[in-house]
């Protein structure tokens, strides 16, 4: 089964490649997702999040204020590391368990979306690494008008990731999300092919 790391900067485009993945029958593992489940009410975190940071942090539905929280640890390097350390096991054991699944099904090729891919040395895991890339400028304008962010949060965001251009060098395949989207799913699929019959001519 072959493991392809998908990972780029914040509004970099990395959901809608994520979603051409799902389109195309392959099954995505968003760590993103794993992580809301995990902060959601009766998730895998709540209750150590509330001991570690304090019961502020519980949101009226019983589980975490990703907001408040969210808020709180970009502007404490202490705190985010504390948050971290609570959360990237659960998310491995979360990966895991999809990986299981996914080889137990027979995939051929499974994706794992992870914004922090290589921070985390989940991209050791992976056979391949595609890094989504878009311009600062471009960065900015999508990620500023999503709802909730400043430009104090994407700077605090930014700051956590690995630089793009790093990224860049060490992936795989980049996939620019600022040609027009039909050109860029397009590359998408034809990198996709060419690494599906590469296996297929690996078993013959």
């Amino acid at each position: 089964m072959i493991i392809v790391g998908l990972t780029g900067s914040v509004a970099s485009g990395k959901s809608t490649v994520a979603g051409w993945m799902r389109e195309k029958g392959i099954a995505v593992h968003d760590a993103d997702a794993a992580v809301h489940s995990l902060l959601a009410a009766n998730g895998q975190a709540v209750a150590e999040i509330i001991a570690r940071f304090g019961p502020d942090m519980a949101a009226s539905d019983g589980g975490i204020d990703r907001k408040k929280l969210g808020g709180y640890v970009f502007a404490n390097p202490a705190g985010r590391k504390t948050l971290e350390s609570i959360l990237h096991p659960l998310v491995r054991q979360h990966r895991d368990k999809f990986l299981q699944d996914q080889q137990r099904l027979g995939r051929q090729i499974v994706v794992l979306d992870v914004p922090l891919l290589y921070e985390t040395g989940g991209d050791k895991l992976c056979d391949y690494v595609i890094v989504v890339f878009a311009g600062e400028d471009t960065i900015r304008q999508r990620a500023l008008s999503r709802p909730g962010m400043t430009a104090e949060k994407l700077s605090g965001i930014l700051a956590t990731q690995m630089p793009a251009s790093e990224k860049c060098q060490r992936a795989d395949f980049v996939l620019d999300t600022e040609l027009d989207p039909d050109i860029t799913r397009q590359h998408l699929l034809s990198w996709l092919d060419q690494i599906t019959d590469a296996l297929d001519t690996s078993k013959r």
